[in-house]
């Protein structure tokens, strides 16, 4: 696997081995062992998720508090999204900066986002498939989440045709400023 660092300490991009021939592709997507020693970091993931959603769907910017909070490894299997991830780390020197990246199914890229980062994503395509893996359980109760439009943050998020979709939550979401929570 080759491994991207980003300018944001601890976010990375992850591009596995793909092994194609006439019959199609085999990759491995994860193995703990040599994510370790690619990355140097010890992580272990407990849930994996997997939505579908429409072209112009938008979700996030979600966080879950400590002790829950959760590092991920996120990647599309069919279809693309834009995919940021925003530093929340109290005295972090990037704190309030996002770094943002596509993954599709064609270009098989994976993000890895370590805890304390909020996470969301703006499907480019219809019927796109996403997965991730979680490095804790989901707490209802630990949720947060961040404004998506937050112009402290100023996310370029790409476009797409027609309005943007997005749940309750999330546009009621707060901005960062006004965030209680510090991880």
């Amino acid at each position: 696997m080759n491994i991207i660092r980003t300018d944001v300490d601890g976010v990375l991009i992850v591009e596995p081995k793909v092994f194609g021939d006439s019959r199609g592709y085999f990759m491995e997507v994860f193995s703990e062992r040599d994510f370790r020693a690619a990355t140097g970091l010890d992580v272990h993931f407990v849930q994996d998720n997997e939505s579908m959603s429409s072209k112009g769907v938008l979700r996030g910017l979600h966080f879950q508090k400590a002790p829950y909070s959760q590092s991920k490894l996120v990647r599309v299997v069919s279809g693309s999204v834009q995919d940021v991830a925003v530093d929340l780390r109290a005295g972090s020197p990037t704190f309030g900066k996002y770094v943002s990246v596509v993954l599709s199914g064609e270009n098989r890229r994976m993000f890895y986002i370590p805890e304390g980062f909020a996470h969301g994503f703006l499907v480019l395509e219809d019927n796109t498939v996403f997965q991730y893996k979680c490095g804790a359980f989901y707490e209802p109760s630990s949720e947060g989440s961040v404004r998506w439009d937050d112009p402290d943050i100023g996310v370029e998020w790409m476009r797409t045709e027609g309005e943007l979709l997005l749940s309750d939550k999330d546009r009621r979401a707060p901005l960062l400023s006004e965030q209680p929570y510090r991880f």
